[in-house]
């Protein structure tokens, strides 16, 4: 419910009353227990736009006027990688929405969305309307990226610049359980070589996605991914041990048809998920121990030490050894002990 009053503070703050869209989405907002579906709540973001001719939901120093999401897409349209798309999307939401600045910075492993004020929104940095701005903005852009290149990308952590709001618990199946707060300016970092994936939509996909947009945007890639954390437990619990996917869907009494089928609707595969838990933990291992690069490999259930570099290299661009050669040389030490 803190994203519904949050989407309605503009709306409130220019003397609109939101009732009679609230009344048509089947929102009620005295019921603050109450989880509202998904649908109703993009069905309410779409009503606030056009009753206020503003895709910016009334937030900002300047309306965003209907058109602006789709032009944001066509703008992203045809770019060779995820990276020049957001490079464009950042240029373009310079334009249309000077209030706050977009700028991806990337580094060998990592990459951060930033988002920060060109001007101040409010005085109160914790006033719903400006906390509602930095939320709809991450998540417009994460799952417009997301669907370009079809696909869940997680955010591995996110610092939003504000106080823990008191919905904060809801963000980690919005945005990432990896939440903090109080930060100068909004940072989401992932991975790097997510930028380095290719745009897969076409014009004949973007007609049909624009269908029902921009609220269609909140229906996609949600992390409310219960399934994609049970199998994550599983197969983390059973390392060294290599689950294969029929057995973990055993364990989950579960069809392997149907794990599948679920992993994809939460924007994850089963071999997804298993490179990203040898990568995670790979990558805690070299960085925090002195562990033999051999041993590491085993204890995260590759038979041989080649299988391991070769996915290494995949995930980091370098060699185990690269990564902590240069991790030294930032740092001045080699590692703490094991």
């Amino acid at each position: 419910m803190g994203f519904v009053t949050g989407m309605l503070s503009g709306m409130r703050r220019a003397g609109r009353d939101p009732a009679p869209i609230l009344a048509a989405s089947g929102i009620d907002l005295a019921d603050t227990a109450s989880r509202i579906p998904v649908d109703r709540y993009a069905a309410l973001y779409n009503r606030v736009v056009d009753e206020l001719q503003d895709e910016g939901f009334g937030l900002f120093s300047r309306s965003m006027p209907p058109g602006c999401f789709e032009f944001l897409c066509r703008g992203m349209l045809g770019a060779p990688t995820l990276a020049e798309a957001l490079s464009r999307a950042a240029r373009f939401m310079r334009i249309v929405l000077p209030d706050l600045e977009v700028v991806i910075r990337r580094d060998e492993s990592r990459a951060d969305l930033r988002i920060a004020e060109a001007r101040a929104l409010t005085a109160d940095a914790d006033d719903p309307a400006r906390v509602f701005a930095f939320e709809w903005l991450l998540r417009l852009l994460h799952g417009v990226a997301c669907w370009f290149v079809g696909r869940g990308l997680a955010l591995d952590a996110v610092s939003f610049p504000y106080a823990r709001p008191p919905h904060a618990d809801d963000y980690a199946l919005v945005y990432t359980e990896h939440s903090s707060f109080g930060a100068e300016l909004l940072s989401a970092s992932f991975q790097a070589n997510l930028l380095d994936l290719p745009i897969r939509r076409d014009e004949a996909a973007l007609a049909e996605f624009l269908d029902g947009a921009p609220g269609k945007i909140s229906m996609l890639y949600r992390r409310d991914r219960e399934m994609v954390f049970r199998v994550r437990d599983l197969l983390r619990d059973a390392l060294p041990a290599s689950l294969p996917l029929d057995e973990v869907a055993g364990r989950l009494h579960v069809s392997p048809r149907t794990l599948h089928r679920r992993l994809e609707e939460e924007g994850a595969s089963f071999r997804s998920i298993k490179d990203a838990i040898r990568r995670d933990i790979a990558l805690a291992r070299l960085t925090k121990t002195r562990q033999p690069v051999a041993r590491i490999a085993a204890e995260l259930g590759y038979a041989d030490t080649s299988a391991f570099y070769r996915a290494f290299v995949a995930w980091s661009g370098v060699s185990p050894e690269q990564f902590r050669r240069r991790l030294a040389m930032r740092t001045g030490s080699p590692g703490s002990q094991a």
